[in-house]
């Protein structure tokens, strides 16, 4: 049987009591699998249950609303920095009004289950034969000898039908996408990709980026009416999820998206259409595979918080790029320092390119594909949470841990992250409770990275400063690892928030930079009026830049050209408004361009005078 869902919140807090409680923040409420505790301990975000008094009469109680098969427990201690506490054996017992309990027994009298040797790791205990009733009571026996009694759980049960229950029907949530809802391991995922392309081979692809340190390949899937080739003045958005390879519900999330646009494509949905034929999308489900296969080799719910959330050489491919904060920082903090930064399309340093860095093979191919094609936007599809969050990550203070630390574009990405949020099912619903710590419907399901906790060497604010890319993280259930059975309800909470964030690419302005003869320019620098922050130009001349309704002077340089200025107003309808710009090359470019064509080369300016003066003087 599934788990009932005290990780995935679908238990709620009325759902668990306790015989007693230490404190509020250790409540029952808080006696939930994998819960985090909150940075400052001993305050209403702890992590876990602890019972009030070290005896063996606590219990801790899950009400199920309705009679259920239970047929196992899953327990781990507090999730605590400072304090060691579990819970080493225990009783179960169930009932079916909360009044007259039964253990679970075999020959010998009340079974005694095996609890934990730690406070982390998940210990699965299975009843001897499963158990129907509606209420199921822990009862903890034993615990760590200088700790005491604290629990984390999970209930594994299988619900009954009972079709006169109204609570239970209101609640059901159903999906009518025919769809592959289960998790798919590496040779899974590879033939799931198979199929979506043979069904859809004229607007699909299938291409690799690199390979993980095992040797994996970070297979991708494109989606666009001409795929394998960019079309000029269409804009490339991409989705990629498992940097963590343990946050599996992004790249299941994918996967199903892939499937979902390729089936309503033959049905001829107008909206996935246009979508399709108007944007380059590309889908990569799994940046870390080799986590990702600890992961599923561990039984669901027993890989704990972290197992596989690193590579297999011990890196954490989200913060693995190079920190480009600081440089720019620093350089606009010293205003006379000779090392001048950019505000956009700043060079990676040179000691981060080096064979001695410590670098994810990943990390280094994700860099190369970012460079290689001209992204608008993106998504990393994360989990533990439920929340987007936009750049900055990396607070600007370094004596700060969190402080709102907006980039120029501040509101560009809240509007992107509220684009998502808005359209999940979940993340602005006031009535949900927070995953573990952090309330965010203060902010409607958002929250700028910095002021939740800073981060160096982000993929956000790696791609915002390196590259066109305006890229957010986008954590999508607190639940990192949800039963096979969850996938379809997390499907219908995500999908239309997964459409609508890819429409977002064809919101701002666009438009090719060309010269007199009409050849596009590229690397040309686009400059918005009031804005610290620029973008460049494709191969071909075009681009893309992102911004909210409203009116812009924008101007537009390029070496050896002349510099031009134009106002660009965006609307509020859906579709990035054409700006076009056509530059003719400077006098000197053109005199450089003649004399080189003839075997000379032009002679500075500065030169010729001093020379003139030099013959005016040997005159006198």
């Amino acid at each position: 049987c599934p788990p009932l869902g005290l990780e995935t919140l679908k238990i709620t807090d009325f759902q668990l009591h306790a015989s007693t409680a230490k404190r509020y923040g250790l409540g029952a409420h808080r006696g939930r699998l994998n819960i985090q505790a909150g940075v400052n301990e001993n305050d209403f975000y702890d992590g876990a249950w602890c019972a009030g008094r070290n005896d063996p009469y606590q219990w801790i109680e899950v009400d199920a609303r309705r009679l259920t098969k239970f047929t196992g427990v899953i327990t781990q201690g507090r999730n605590s920095l400072w304090s060691s506490n579990w819970v080493t054996s225990y009783r179960v017992l169930v009932s079916n009004d909360s009044h007259a309990w039964t253990a679970v027994r075999n020959e010998s009298g009340d079974v005694i289950f095996e609890g934990n040797s730690e406070k982390e790791i998940p210990v699965l205990s299975m009843l001897p034969v499963p158990l129907v009733a509606r209420y199921i009571r822990i009862n903890p026996r034993s615990w760590f000898e200088e700790g005491s009694i604290c629990m984390r759980l999970e209930i594994l049960g299988c619900p009954l039908p009972d079709p006169n229950n109204y609570y239970h029907r209101r609640n059901e949530m159903t999906t009518t996408d025919n769809l592959d809802f289960k998790h798919h391991n590496y040779k899974e995922m590879r033939q799931l990709m198979k199929t979506v392309n043979k069904m859809c081979p004229n607007i699909t692809r299938i291409y690799n980026i690199g390979k993980s340190n095992q040797g994996l390949k970070l297979y991708a899937v494109e989606i666009s009416d001409n795929p394998g080739e960019h079309e000029v003045g269409e804009p490339e958005f991409r989705y990629i999820a498992g940097a963590h390879g343990n946050e599996v519900l992004g790249r299941e999330l994918i996967l199903l998206l892939m499937q979902f646009m390729c089936q309503e494509y033959l049905a001829g949905n107008p909206r996935i259409v246009h979508l399709i034929e108007d944007t380059r999308i590309h889908l990569l489900p799994s940046v870390n595979p080799d986590g990702y296969d600890k992961a599923y080799k561990a039984v669901i719910e027993l890989g704990g918080w972290s197992l596989g959330r690193w590579t297999q050489d011990g890196i954490d491919i989200n913060n693995n790029f190079p920190d480009l904060n600081s440089l720019l920082w620093e350089s606009e903090d010293q205003k006379k320092s000779k090392i001048k930064v950019p505000n956009h399309h700043i060079p990676i340093p040179d000691w981060y390119l080096s064979e001695n860095a410590t670098v994810a093979v990943e990390t280094r191919a994700i860099i190369a594909w970012m460079e290689k094609i001209p992204f608008v936007l993106g998504g990393n599809l994360q989990g533990g949470e439920l929340v987007v969050a936009y750049p900055y990550d990396m607070v600007r203070s370094m004596w700060k841990t969190q402080d709102y630390t907006p980039t120029p574009d501040d509101h560009v990405f809240r509007w992107l992250a509220y684009s998502y949020a808005s359209t999940h099912r979940l993340m602005t619903d006031a009535r949900r409770r927070a995953c573990h710590t952090e309330d965010f419907q203060k902010e409607d399901g958002t929250v700028n990275g910095a002021s939740w906790h800073t981060v160096a060497g982000s993929i956000n604010d790696f791609s915002y400063l390196h590259t066109n890319c305006f890229e957010l993280s986008i954590y999508v259930g607190c639940d990192k690892y949800p039963h096979e059975s969850e996938l379809p309800e997390e499907w219908e909470n995500n999908r239309e928030s997964l459409i609508v964030f890819m429409e977002q690419v064809h919101r701002g302005i666009k438009g090719i930079v060309k010269d007199v003869h009409g050849k596009g320019i590229p690397n040309a620098v686009i400059s918005v009026e009031g804005v610290n922050h620029d973008i460049r130009t494709g191969a071909d001349g075009d681009y893309w830049r992102l911004l909210n309704p409203g009116e812009y002077v924008v101007g537009v340089k390029a070496e050896g050209y002349t510099t031009a200025t134009k106002t660009c107003e965006v609307g509020y309808d859906m579709g990035a408004t054409q700006c076009d710009f056509t530059i003719s090359k400077t006098n000197l470019a053109r005199i450089k361009e003649i004399m080189k064509k003839f075997g000379k080369q032009p002679i500075s300016l500065s030169i010729q005078r001093l020379r003139q003066r030099a013959r005016q003087w040997r005159q006198r």
